[in-house]
């Protein structure tokens, strides 16, 4: 296929991301509130509810709620509500939605359900205005600004960094809000990382994996989404535990691996999954850590450095679809608002 030479949307999106999360950094006051809330319930229990990239934003959360706070998390069925019509008991919960456009009607009915019996609700959207927000008690809105992309891509990270920001204040922890503070600078870094090695690779496979542990399957997960709605790959992201729990037998020379490594107690077992990729002869991609293959901007808080690395694999994915002469911003069968119930 030729290539499509225009700029794309999803390009400027991802380009938008450091300004965004900037100004988002900049919403004092709202995310004060909002911890004031929370702090009053106490909850033990926290739940996420989202579907696609907005469901792996409440994977990352997942693990900074249950590792810097010690609560609970769990991940919301919207079908349990919506075709079974069994609500669970919510009393003293914590339930946040995570949403760009705040109007798939399953979101929006569970959100409204959940409130109804008993947890204290909390959107994470884009759209303040939005069904979803309506039906929350608290708001955290990202102001990413409107994305025309059907890929979502600065909504993401911007939602991965108001969470973060959530769990910074609530725990208190003076160095996880300094590396927030420091988020802007870092992504304007990220953004010059070229991974066109990896995505080249991607591109001409019939099937392609993505790798991570802990902070970094939320992200790891998404950049596979990334590919196969924008590459139209099939691509899967898996745990660098659940990966040898039966889908290393899939793993072979024309399966591409990316691996990313965040520097913490994760780190050892990830540097074993990417030793143990030489044997596959899988052709295999890393960012971090010594054993790093594609350009990085070194490691940071191991919190926020898998949200960074979303950066260059978003643009290196969008950079090789218009390679492959697809149109990045309009994936076929695809629409921005995905209405599922």
């Amino acid at each position: 296929m030729a290539e499509t030479h225009f700029e794309s949307a999803m390009a400027r999106e991802i380009a938008e991301i450091p300004a965004v999360a900037g100004r988002l950094l900049a919403q004092t006051d709202v995310l004060a509130a909002i911890v004031e809330r929370i702090e009053q319930l106490k909850p033990r229990v926290v739940v996420f509810c989202g579907r696609g990239s907005s469901g792996y934003v409440g994977i990352y959360l997942r693990y900074l709620f249950e590792a810097r706070l010690g609560m609970l998390a769990s991940v919301s069925a919207p079908s349990v509500v919506t075709a079974y019509e069994r609500p669970p008991d919510m009393r003293g919960v914590l339930f946040v939605v995570i949403s760009q456009s705040g109007r798939s009607p399953d979101l929006v009915t569970a959100t409204q359900v959940a409130r109804n019996v008993g947890a204290l609700t909390l959107a994470i959207v884009n759209d303040e205005q939005s069904p979803a927000a309506a039906a929350a008690e608290l708001v955290l809105p990202i102001g990413a600004g409107r994305e025309h992309a059907v890929a979502a891509t600065k909504t993401v990270v911007s939602s991965m960094i108001a969470g973060a920001c959530l769990v910074a204040k609530l725990a208190r922890d003076d160095e996880l809000t300094a590396s927030l503070r420091r988020m802007p600078s870092r992504l304007s870094l990220a953004l010059e990382c070229d991974w066109s090695a990896w995505a080249d690779a991607v591109a001409g496979a019939a099937a392609t994996f993505v790798v991570g542990r802990g902070y970094a399957l939320g992200c790891v997960r998404e950049i596979a989404l990334k590919v196969s709605e924008t590459l139209r790959i099939p691509a899967i992201g898996h745990s660098a535990a659940e990966l040898r729990h039966g889908p290393w037998a899939s793993i072979s020379s024309s399966t591409p691996v990316l691996v990313l490594r965040q520097d913490d107690r994760t780190a050892a077992a990830v540097d074993g999954v990417l030793q143990d990729l030489g044997d596959t002869k899988a052709p295999a991609f890393a960012a971090g850590g010594p054993a790093g293959t594609l350009p990085w901007i070194g490691d940071g808080n191991p919190a926020c450095d898998p949200i960074l690395m979303l950066v260059p694999a978003y643009r290196a994915i969008e950079r090789a679809a218009r390679k492959r002469g697809f149109d990045p911003d309009n994936p076929p069968n695809l629409s921005k608002v995905t209405r599922t119930l």
